[in-house]
């Protein structure tokens, strides 16, 4: 079995995490895609609007119908802050049977700060660093370019307009937003009141 991991606050989960954890398996041949929702992310204040239950089971809604996808829960059960190399040391000991390292999908958006994760200099013995696209502004783009010196590969992912933290707005502000999460999703926060 060949494993990725992609982590996140998913607040909510929405279909830009979709399509990446989607490109990566087909570009990089991944068996199987691990979604982590995060207790406590270590460079976001809390995660307002939900609780770690109901991001947790918006993941699980999210990705029910594709096989290759299964959603981890070990950061929500662990508590606390979660920090990325935790969760791959915990991942290659509850999967001794993966072939190679696990591949670890960030965006392009946290390669700049890469260097300041908690031991960041061993997270590629754990892991191949797969980044794909997030920045949507050229200023940006460049920066990220200039903190290339993470070892990494690329995948060519269709690039979404579409942030959490815009969902969240748009539930607030009663705009549309219903297509930019999975219809299970939709219906999961609209029967429970979230963001609003």
């Amino acid at each position: 079995m060949r494993l990725a991991v992609l982590g996140g606050s998913y607040n909510p989960i929405h279909i830009g995490h979709l399509m990446l954890a989607d490109a990566v398996a087909l570009r990089y041949g991944y068996d199987t895609i691990a979604f982590v929702p995060a207790f406590l992310s270590p460079f976001k204040d809390g995660h307002s609007g939900c609780t770690a239950e109901d991001r947790l089971a918006m993941v699980k809604l999210a990705i029910a119908d594709n096989p290759a996808f299964y959603c981890e829960p070990c950061e929500i059960q662990r508590q606390g802050v979660s920090y990325t190399i935790d969760t791959l040391k915990f991942l290659k000991k509850k999967f001794p049977q993966c072939e190679g390292k696990i591949g670890l999908i960030i965006g392009d958006d946290l390669l700049e700060g890469f260097s300041g994760w908690r031991e960041a200099e061993y997270i590629p013995d754990y892991a191949d660093i797969i980044v794909g696209n997030r920045i949507i502004d050229r200023y940006s783009m460049a920066r990220a370019a200039s903190a290339g010196k993470v070892p990494h590969l690329r995948v060519d992912n269709a690039l979404l307009p579409v942030s959490s933290s815009g969902i969240r707005a748009a539930i607030q502000e009663k705009k549309s937003w219903r297509y930019l999460v999975p219809s299970a999703v939709y219906s999961y926060i609209k029967e429970h009141k979230l963001y609003e």
